[in-house]
């Protein structure tokens, strides 16, 4: 079975969520909010991606794992991030807005991002990277699915309130099951390269929160916005690096979503506990 049919449609429903949820309006937390806003953005975007290529370099990971651990770096906030800030008593419409930014944002950056990583390492094991048609990708499942649920949210708001509702609780079991059939398809690969690649994503993970941590309470950001922006930062789209690595317009390789599978289950598992351990000490 080739995942990327699974993962498509996945993604698209995602994405199409996000903009249901999205009120125009929505945007003048840049405004209100600055600081968390920007310290997010440059945890999602720019740190990010640059501990993943470190950690790659240090970790020694062959090229297809290098190139999908900074993959996943450097894609968008994951979707299911106003769950879990709301769990954590984070900022919900921050953490929205965040989402939303940095999926549109990074419509931009990901070519950027991956040309590099790609050139770095890719070239010598024949991995290349055909820029146009990841751009087309993205703007076909990533751009257009939000544009048509902010259109339905405006259009026919009973409708997009019912559809929302539904499509959030079918997400993540869709998520899930993806995750499950992939393990399942490259369970030999993974079990292999488990040791090295698990510590290497975890200690993206934690790096993560903590850097995303450190800089807002640097910049004194409230404590409900420092959770949501240490979720923000902690939860990438792993739908959407699983669409690009498998794709057979982009790299066709679905060993290089090995990082970003990892990513997500240790993701969730982490984040997990960062939202106990947030409602105990606020309890």
């Amino acid at each position: 079975m080739n995942t990327i049919w699974i993962v498509l449609p996945i993604l698209t429903l995602l994405m199409f969520d996000l903009g249901l949820t999205l009120k125009l309006g929505d945007f003048k937390e840049v405004f209100k909010k600055p600081w968390p806003i920007a310290v997010a953005l440059f945890g999602q975007l720019l740190l990010l991606p640059a501990i993943a290529i470190g950690l790659a370099w240090l970790f020694k990971l062959p090229p297809v794992f290098f190139i999908g651990l900074v993959l996943i770096a450097c894609c968008p906030g994951g979707s299911s991030s106003n769950v879990f800030s709301k769990l954590a008593g984070g900022d919900v419409a921050l953490s929205v807005i965040l989402t939303t930014l940095s999926s549109i944002i990074t419509l931009f950056t990901i070519p950027i991002v991956m040309s590099y990583a790609t050139e770095l390492v890719g070239r010598s094991v024949g991995i290349t990277l055909p820029v146009g048609n990841l751009i087309k990708q993205n703007l076909l499942l990533m751009l257009l699915p939000v544009v048509l649920g902010i259109a339905m949210h405006y259009l026919w708001p009973k409708g997009a309130e019912k559809t929302d509702k539904f499509l959030t609780r079918l997400a993540f079991p869709l998520l899930m099951v993806l995750i499950t059939i992939f393990f399942i398809q490259h369970y030999r690969t993974i079990f292999d390269n488990l040791g090295v690649l698990g510590v290497c994503v975890t200690a993206l993970i934690l790096l993560a929160i903590g850097c995303s941590s450190l800089l807002s309470r640097l910049v004194r950001t409230g404590a409900r916005q420092r959770r949501t922006v240490v979720i923000e930062v902690g939860m990438q789209n792993a739908a959407q690096a699983i669409a690009i690595a498998s794709s057979p317009f982009i790299f066709a390789d679905e060993v290089m979503a090995i990082p970003a599978i990892l990513y997500s289950l240790i993701m969730n598992i982490v984040l997990l506990i960062y939202v106990g351990l947030v409602r105990r000490k606020t309890n």
